[in-house]
Formats: structure tokens, C-alpha cells, sequence
């Protein structure tokens, strides 16, 4: 595990499109298929992470509260299963029915749409507007796995309910911290220096 920070892409950025397939309906889900929503937040975990482990019920919790509220919301998961079996297709559908992920959940086996959207921990989390512009990228809330801090998705939340209020991106946008994208050997991204 190497502790990450994430890439804080610039705001403003345009969502990067995808086609990828959804490892629990198995259709194939794309950026367009949420045209119409008031945003869109796409979040990149994975199933053998410890800080997604720690997270996964504020992120079901999360999709419950304002899916309704039409929010697009989905999940991406880009690891490198050869190194990671854990998080193969097989045992990312395991962990949404288990956490009750009522969002698609995508695999990135190509590891292009993750490098796309500047992805480089698990969770990262990337909140656009109903224009695909983004608005918010950063941390879920202050807890980690080893903190007794509790696990509230304050950040995030906030972000997404001043999205949806029709307020101004946050200006106090802290990186998310988790355990790096397992990238493919030879595929790792240029965007770490």
C-alpha cells in the first residue's frame, strides 16, 4: 500500500467521456447516459482497498440521499487485477451488493479512463455540474482507517449540496488520501512528475 494523495485536477475541467462496462448489470454505461442530471459525482474505489473499506457505507449512504435528488452518481475501478485479483470484476460486484452500491460500478481494464480523469488514489472522488463542469474534487470527509475520527462524508456532502442549491465550488478543497491506483507495469501515468 502506498499512501496517495490525489491529483486535485483544475476546476472547470470538462468530464472526460467513457464507455465502460457495469460489473453488475453488465451494460455498458457512458458519460451521456447521465445527460439530464443536475451533476454527475464519479468516484474511482476499488474492493481490496482499506480506505474504500472504511468508506464503503458513507458511499452507499451517499448514493441513497441524492440519486433521488438527480445527482448522477458512479463508481470506477481501474485496478490492475493480475497484480489485484481482489479487485477483478467477479469480486467488485460482490462488494456493491454487499455495500449496497445503488450506482453503477464500472471496470476500467484499460486503465485509460482513470488516467483520463487524473485518478491516482482509491477513493478519489470528482463532482461535476449539470454541465459536466467540475466543481468539486477532493476528500470525502477527515477520517482515515487509522483515525477515530467517524466517517461522515462531510466534504463531499457539502460540495454536492451546494451543487445542488445552485451555489459556487467550494474554495476549501482538500486532496483525498487513500492507497494508489495499482497501475498495469509500463502504464502508469505521466501526471505524477
Amino acid at each position: 500500500m502506498v499512501k496517495t494523495l490525489s491529483t486535485m485536477m483544475p476546476l472547470g475541467t470538462q468530464a472526460p467521456d467513457f464507455m465502460l462496462p457495469d460489473v453488475v448489470s453488465g451494460h455498458r454505461i457512458t458519460l451521456g447516459d447521465f445527460g439530464g442530471q443536475k451533476g454527475l459525482l464519479a468516484m474511482f474505489i476499488c474492493a481490496h482497498c482499506p480506505y474504500v473499506k472504511h468508506v464503503e457505507e458513507q458511499l452507499a449512504s451517499i448514493g441513497d440521499d441524492y440519486i433521488p435528488q438527480r445527482l448522477g452518481v458512479v463508481a470506477i475501478s481501474a485496478n490492475d487485477v493480475e497484480a489485484h485479483p481482489d479487485d477483478s470484476p467477479v469480486h467488485l460486484k460482490s462488494q456493491a451488493e454487499r455495500a449496497g452500491f445503488d450506482f453503477p460500478y464500472l471496470f476500467d481494464e484499460s486503465q485509460m479512463v482513470a488516467k483520463e480523469y487524473t485518478a491516482a488514489c482509491t477513493p478519489d472522488f470528482f463532482l461535476f455540474d449539470d454541465a459536466m463542469s467540475l466543481v468539486y474534487r477532493g476528500q470525502l470527509d477527515e477520517s482515515r482507517p487509522d483515525t477515530d475520527i467517524p466517517v461522515t462524508g462531510a466534504d463531499l456532502r457539502r460540495a454536492i449540496e451546494t451543487l445542488l442549491a445552485g451555489g459556487q465550488p467550494l474554495e476549501n478543497q482538500l486532496p483525498s488520501l487513500g492507497c494508489n491506483v495499482k497501475w498495469r507495469p509500463g502504464n502508469e501515468p505521466d501526471y505524477f512528475g
